[in-house]
């Protein structure tokens, strides 16, 4: 008989070659798609179905791997549960729920990503979520697993070393840019955000499109109408809890209860790690009386700013201070505790992880803060209100004095004060000033530039829509007024030293607003005039943006926040 083998080996290595060549063709597909351009969603969930039982089976499968990681087989007693969300530039962001113990002499620390392709990178430290006590690291996905694709969940282990190449077939990673993040329950409703469903250039989808779904299995998930759907913001009716099967005796753990939006067209439900709360039905009093004026802002190292920016604002009439941490990683935590300590300042720092979500943070305090603020001011740590009139009427701060602008407006009907700004430029300053913003920078531009507002909770509208400078109000009993530069303005200390403006410029991560760096709206008024899109210092920068100049505000806090010393004049927030 004629011998085959040979032909037989061939066939074999012609297939093996050809499986290779089609395996590289799809790495250098996946390779040339930057974060910015993928767009993940759980494969099982973008197919249609039409048989009920298979949607259901499906959809639970997806979900379930996004709610219960798979314990994975190690030589430890297991990974860390835990789940995992892609954020941009490929950091990974893993949460892990309170219920699961991290106790060890190295606390938090200590901590690695273990990924396919026996691939590590540290895991950092960023937070502990406050509204569902989960515990986060961050680290970056390694280069060949984002030639993956879906990109796979990592594990979380103190040993990658010990771990075996066992994760081939984990759960994929849900990316940022299509998730349910964050939930806050009312007394009467339920506010879900979510990022990726309505479009950021403001064309919001009809509720009528979306359901709330409430559950961990989708086969018994409760689904309530959705009665506003605005930006990242959308807000639904509460579960019946005896369908949840939640009862007092039910266990902590077994009480979260994932939630995330239904797109009823496409039978599709955003990933989510967002949990439901259910409200108690007798809250207890407020132990603390309800401020009348309070202050929030979303930051992001701002440390050495936040004293002066604290403290000058106390005295002039804001009782409390809500800060949405954007994932600070210098001395902010300290400092809060060195004001706490120094003297009767209220400051609540919220940690709120999630990118180009300043809107949403927002929306999210005019919900929070409602039952312990009355007014609310929305002004940055480089913006500092005055009126011109306490420069000639008053010799000292008085904590009347923020709280006299709304009463210029309170004829009982107006719910939004506006107050334009001027934006302030480097003033020939080389580096961050010792006395802080107010003495360092004095020369601004001529025309004034945009608004920050202060607003009445009680009249913002239902869908919580807002653009940073305001919100939309309740049109029905509430109006919107922008006071005359005469009664007040604010003073932005916008464009600083290059040193602090560079950092500025690395990462503008908090708005909707594209990133410097992006090369698109290079007319808008968020670019900044003369620069381009790299961190390139123009000529002549410390003396830009300089048409007036205005000592008002130094005069005056010069007069009431220094004190002459040894060393010459030291203002109230030098240490």
């Amino acid at each position: 008989m004629p011998r085959k083998a040979p032909t037989s080996i061939f066939l074999i290595f012609l297939c093996l070659l050809l499986l290779a060549f089609y395996s590289l063709l799809l790495s250098r597909s996946a390779i040339s798609l930057s974060p910015t351009h993928l767009r993940f969603r759980p494969r099982n969930l973008t197919a249609r179905y039409d048989a009920p039982d298979s949607f259901n089976h499906v959809i639970r499968e997806d979900i379930n791997e996004l709610t219960h990681r798979t314990r994975l087989v190690t030589s430890i007693p297991g990974p860390v549960e835990s789940v995992s969300v892609l954020l941009p530039n490929w950091e990974v962001l893993v949460l892990v729920s309170q219920d699961t113990p991290l106790t060890s002499n190295l606390g938090v620390g200590g901590f690695y990503c273990f990924f396919p392709r026996n691939e590590t990178s540290p895991a950092n430290f960023s937070g502990v979520l406050p509204f569902t006590g989960a515990t986060t690291f961050k680290c970056t996905l390694p280069n060949r697993n984002r030639r993956l694709q879906p990109f796979h969940q990592p594990v979380l282990t103190r040993f990658p070393e010990r771990e075996t190449n066992v994760i081939s077939a984990a759960p994929g990673m849900p990316r940022w840019d299509f998730l349910a993040y964050e939930c806050f329950s009312t007394e009467t409703d339920v506010v879900l955000f979510v990022k990726g469903v309505n479009n950021r250039q403001g064309i919001n989808k009809s509720p009528e499109e979306f359901r709330c779904v409430f559950g961990n299995d989708i086969k018994n998930a409760v689904k309530t109408p959705v009665t506003s759907s605005k930006q990242e913001v959308f807000r639904c009716l509460h579960p019946n809890l005896m369908e949840l099967s939640i009862s007092p005796s039910t266990t902590a753990a077994a009480k979260r209860i994932k939630v995330s939006i239904e797109i009823n067209r496409e039978k599709l439900v955003v990933p989510s790690v967002a949990y439901y709360t259910p409200p108690r039905r007798h809250m207890p009093s407020n132990p603390n009386p309800t401020s009348l004026l309070c202050a929030t802002t979303m930051v992001y190292n701002v440390a050495k700013f936040l004293r002066e920016w604290v403290m000058y604002y106390s005295k002039i009439g804001v009782d409390k201070f809500i800060l949405y941490d954007n994932g600070s990683d210098d001395d902010l935590e300290r400092v809060i505790k060195e004001l706490d300590e120094e003297g009767d300042y209220n400051i609540e720092r919220i940690f709120w992880v999630w990118p180009k979500t300043q809107e949403a943070g927002f929306s999210h305090s005019a919900v929070y803060a409602k039952d312990s603020c009355t007014w609310m001011m929305y002004v940055d740590v480089d913006e500092f209100i005055f009126s011109p009139s306490w420069l000639k009427n008053s010799s000292q701060p008085s904590k009347t004095m923020l709280k006299s602008l709304l009463s210029i407006s309170s004829n009982g009907s107006i719910g939004q004060v506006s107050i334009k700004c001027n934006d302030f430029g480097p003033s020939d300053q080389k580096k961050h000033p010792a006395m802080g913003v107010i003495q360092g920078y004095n020369c601004r531009r001529q025309a004034e530039q945009r608004h920050k507002s202060i607003l009445l909770l009680e009249a913002v509208d239902h869908s919580l829509l807002n653009v940073i400078h305001h919100f939309d109000l309740s049109n029905n009993h509430y109006n919107w007024k922008e006071l005359p530069l005469e009664a007040a303005v604010i003073n932005h200390y916008k464009y600083q030293a290059w040193p602090e403006f560079m950092t500025k410029f690395r990462r503008r991560v908090s708005a909707f607003v594209a990133d410097w760096r992006t090369r698109v709206n290079p007319m808008s008024k968020d670019r900044t005039p003369g620069l381009g899109f790299q961190p390139i210092k123009p000529e002549g920068w410390e003396n830009m943006f300089c048409d007036v100049k205005d000592d008002r505000l130094k005069l005056w806090t010069k007069k009431w926040f220094g004190s002459q010393t040894p060393q010459g004049l030291k203002m109230a927030w030098q240490l």
